[in-house]
């Protein structure tokens, strides 16, 4: 912004310079030409005044001396030079102003001014006075030495001028965009500062404005966020207590009741702190740390959600012997996502469903496939909220499911249509592996 508005400036300046200067330059020329002719006509007339009418019969001619640089010759009406300096012969001028004329003219390298001497109504003469044009030309030059000195000096205020005023529009906004920048780094308490120019302190005010209302709302998602898992903490902790107390029973027909229960209990523990987790770390460098083996993963996915198919009247196929056997992801998030993912095919889905993995050497693809077709835009199945028409979702799990992935620095994608298969990519790092 700084260099446009000197750019701007400058500009302005150049071409008023331009409109003002190349006139007066030419006002400079016209008027030292003008000047000089009009000294060299004062100085004929004085010497016109002084001539002797009887300088034709012998007397003598007494011209005045001339200034530096000039020349006066008296001519008769022959065109002949009786006195002072100049061509032996009269030229146009002298011509000229034998007929009662006073000649302004230039001949050669010279600015020439011829007057008649008059007596008894007859001109008896002329004086002839002269000067170099170098001499005037010099002069121009002076004078546009001093105009092109002026313009140099009012363009370098100018500058000068407009880059103090471009520092004064600038820093404020470069100040804003600095606290625009601290926002998008994540700190909230960035405040732009006011400044001397009005409209820029009235963004300023509307941009801290903005960031105060985000900040609260930021503020009250995440208490509410903390607030529904530490209410939840409690009564599942509670929960768990109690059918632990109840495995201690004797009852043999309670006790596959209870385990059931217990293990569903500590599964939504389990989410409550995968999702505690990503509202607290939503930056990549917070990964869960790798701590269950790929193949465990897939047995206990397959535990859980294999009866709940079964009793749809579906069929779920886990295909666990591509699977790595020495690998580990981390099991919370990596589960959660799963889940989500047999969930919608269950939901949504049609026919069987098949869960596989893929090593792809330096990351892991768990595909998620059924019979179905997909029959809206892939993209916005991840838009938190978009449910689809008419199937009773809360358009929550797939958009929780590829936030968990990418606090993984995974992802989750629609890699087929036509049967609808989801993939979830997980990068692996060897050095994690078991060995």
């Amino acid at each position: 912004m700084r260099q446009r508005v000197v750019r701007v400036a400058v500009t302005a300046v150049l071409v008023a310079l331009v409109l003002l200067a190349v006139p007066l330059a030419l006002v400079i020329r016209s008027s030292l030409y003008a000047d000089q002719r009009d000294s060299l006509e004062r100085a004929a007339l004085a010497a016109a005044v002084r001539v002797n009418p009887d300088y034709r019969s012998g007397d003598p001619a007494e011209l005045p001396p001339p200034a530096t640089g000039e020349r006066l010759g008296l001519y008769d009406p022959q065109l002949t030079r009786h006195a002072g300096d100049g061509p032996a012969h009269g030229d146009a001028a002298v011509r000229r102003a034998l007929r009662g004329l006073v000649a302004h003219t230039q001949t050669g390298s010279d600015l020439v001014v011829a007057v008649p001497v008059p007596h008894d109504e007859t001109v008896i003469g002329v004086v002839r006075a002269s000067s170099p044009v170098s001499t005037v030309r010099n002069h121009v030059f002076l004078g546009w030495s001093a105009l092109l000195g002026a313009a140099v000096l009012a363009l370098t205020v100018a500058v000068l001028v407009a880059r103090r005023q471009a520092r004064v529009l600038a820093a404020p906004l470069e100040d804003l965009s600095r606290h625009s920048r601290a926002v998008v780094e994540g700190d909230l308490t960035a405040r732009a500062a006011p400044s001397t120019v009005p409209e820029i302190d009235q963004v300023a005010r509307t941009h801290n404005d903005m960031l105060h209302s985000l900040a609260e709302l930021l503020r009250h998602e995440r208490d509410f966020t903390a607030n529904a898992s530490h209410q939840l903490r409690t009564p599942l902790t509670g929960l768990q207590l109690t059918l632990e107390s109840g495995l201690d029973q004797s009852d043999a027909q309670l006790r596959p009741v209870l385990e059931e229960a217990l293990t569903s209990a500590r599964r939504l523990h389990h989410t409550v702190e995968e999702v505690l987790r990503l509202a607290g770390s939503p930056e990549p460098a917070h990964r869960a740390v790798p701590d269950r083996l790929v193949t465990q993963l897939l047995q206990e996915t397959e535990q859980r959600w294999h009866g709940l198919f079964a009793r749809d009247g579906r069929r779920l196929d886990f295909a666990v012997q591509d699977a790595p056997a020495d690998v580990r992801v981390p099991g919370g998030p990596v589960a959660e996502i799963l889940g989500v993912l047999l969930d919608n095919a269950r939901a949504h889905g049609h026919g069987s469903v098949r869960a596989s993995v893929r090593d792809l050497d330096d990351a892991l693809a768990f595909d998620v496939s059924d019979e179905g077709t997909l029959g809206i835009e892939p993209a916005l199945l991840f838009d938190r909220g978009h449910t689809g028409a008419g199937n009773g979702g809360t358009g929550i799990g797939l958009a929780l499911a590829r936030d968990l992935a990418a606090s993984l620095g995974g992802r989750v994608v629609v890699s087929s249509g036509r049967p609808t298969t989801f993939t979830l990519l997980i990068p692996v790092h060897r050095e994690d592996s078991v060995q």
